[in-house]
């Protein structure tokens, strides 16, 4: 990796301030911060400082060496005034990444639900891409300015699309479809195209079912071929 980071162009950068922007991308791991944000967060973590400048040609290495793979924000078509935030969510190539610099073991996710969760959610965005990759779907994610979030969008080559909730716990999952089914209701209303399948992904559900509600709900262990 300190070879690769230079190698990739012949420029010499900064390997401290290099790792200092990985550990705060994994503190940030399937989150949508700014640049700016995270020079923050080196500052306020690591109390150094890093230009902004700086934190954008590093992401731009990181992506040229496939070790990013973000979230681009998906625009619904619906004749509406609501704005979508532009914000990418971050993700490396795979959660492990950002276990490994976090030092997180087994134990540790276990006593931290709010990081676990975080891993979690990257790490079934990761499969559902393989999964989307082969039948060439496009992958994003949904936030706008009116607080509405989908963590996971699948859009077909068709436009039809399906929005994917990922929760740990079965004690998220009636908010995550309620979260869902209001957002293709409002979608519905401006005549907009709503998606064909609501789904929530979950950590420790035993079985896959469909809701009265017609949402999914699937456990981590049916993503499999």
């Amino acid at each position: 990796m300190d070879d690769d980071i230079n190698r990739i162009d012949g420029i010499n950068r900064d390997k401290h301030k290099f790792k200092l922007l990985l550990k705060s991308l994994a503190r940030n791991e399937s989150t949508t911060v700014s640049n700016l944000t995270i020079k923050k967060d080196i500052k306020d973590i690591d109390n150094e400082d890093i230009d902004v400048d700086t934190v954008a040609a590093y992401l731009n290495v990181l992506d040229r060496l496939f070790l990013l793979d973000n979230d681009s924000p998906f625009s619904i078509n619906i004749r509406s005034s609501v704005r979508v935030k532009q914000s990418e969510k971050r993700h490396f190539a795979d959660p492990s990444i950002s276990c490994a610099l976090l030092n997180l073991t087994e134990d540790k996710l276990i006593n931290d639900l709010e990081t676990f969760g975080f891993m979690f959610e990257a790490m079934v965005i990761r499969d559902l891409k393989i999964y989307a990759d082969s039948f060439d779907a496009k992958c994003y994610h949904y936030q706008d300015y009116l607080n509405r979030e989908v963590d996971f969008i699948i859009e077909l080559e068709n436009g039809s699309w399906c929005a994917f909730e990922i929760k740990l716990g079965v004690n998220a999952i009636e908010g995550s479809a309620s979260k869902l089914i209001e957002l293709s209701n409002s979608i519905k209303e401006e005549k907009g195209i709503t998606p064909s399948i609501l789904c929530v992904i979950c950590g420790l559900s035993n079985a896959a079912y469909k809701r009265e509600d017609g949402v999914y709900v699937i456990p981590i262990t049916a993503l499999k071929n």
